[in-house]
């Protein structure tokens, strides 16, 4: 796609949000707020939007000299930052984040469930790969689950808002060669909104974020997506600020319900026309051969 096209369209797709430095200073000043996934793209961008407007954060990553990175960056701008070098995908490690969490602060006014993984591969090419699901699984749903379930008591207590950075791929027909991560998604996706009501009956706050194609280095492997529209990861994070402000059940582009409406209605139509396209592909020409 010409660059023009191309910055047109996320104009259009995306049109650019923004949030007020003294609505989100009100909403987040003093407030104790835990990150995961905060050493790169979207995490890093909300960990400094929040830090700026006078946050206690703690950042988490399994990256722990970029997260040293971050944490010198707001550090170095007046606020107050903390990181956990951890793994969410190992429940062990998923439980220690949720202990530091309670010995530093003894609980948490927002948690913002970012970190992620992302993976892009054809099925005949994961016969031999069973770990590809099986860490998407415990990245996308184990590790977040066993986070906020160490958590709960204490998040109760302080009547917290919980966001999940989530896709809207989960709420559209699911594409080929996206089953690992799609499938791990909206797993999350569905225990979160399953949670939802109980927590809000107890007087916490929930969100759930859909994020489009977002412009950071988890698409980068994904060559397609290099001419594609995508989100900033500097809007994304505006996005999730807005929320913590707002306390909205949903955040999602204002297109998205057309999507699903399509996805409904001509759900056949787009796995035939998928199918077709698949089967010229060279691998699946390569498979036919060899059956």
């Amino acid at each position: 796609m010409h660059f023009g096209i191309r910055r047109l369209s996320e104009w259009l797709l995306f049109p650019p949000k923004r949030v007020g430095a003294n609505r989100l200073r009100a909403a987040v000043s003093g407030k104790q707020i835990l990150i995961t996934g905060a050493s790169y793209g979207i995490g890093e961008e909300l960990a400094y939007l929040l830090a700026n407007a006078g946050a206690e954060v703690l950042l988490v990553a399994r990256t722990a000299g970029k997260l040293q990175e971050v944490q010198r960056q707001i550090v170095g701008r007046g606020g107050r930052a903390y990181i956990f070098p951890a793994d969410l995908s190992d429940k062990q490690q998923a439980i220690a984040v949720a202990q530091h969490v309670l010995q530093l602060w003894g609980g948490a006014d927002v948690v913002v469930s970012n970190a992620g993984k992302s993976i892009c591969r054809p099925l005949h090419e994961s016969l031999d790969r069973m770990h590809d699901f099986e860490r998407s699984m415990a990245i996308n749903y184990f590790g977040p689950v066993q986070l906020l379930l160490a958590l709960l008591p204490a998040l109760e207590k302080r009547k917290a808002h919980i966001i999940n950075i989530s896709a809207i791929n989960v709420l559209l027909a699911p594409a080929p060669h996206w089953a690992a991560y799609q499938s791990s998604k909206t797993a999350f996706d569905q225990w979160f909104r399953s949670a939802s009501a109980e927590w809000m009956a107890v007087g916490m706050h929930v969100t759930s974020v859909y994020l489009p194609l977002v412009r950071t280095r988890m698409i980068a492997p994904t060559v397609a997506y290099a001419t594609m529209p995508a989100m900033q990861s500097r809007q994304a994070a505006i996005r999730i600020a807005r929320a913590i402000c707002h306390q909205p059940l949903k955040v999602a582009p204002w297109w998205l319900v057309w999507g699903q409406l399509g996805s409904l209605l001509f759900h056949n139509v787009f796995y035939r026309f998928l199918a077709r396209y698949l089967k010229q592909q060279p691998y699946a020409r390569q498979s036919a051969n060899t059956v």
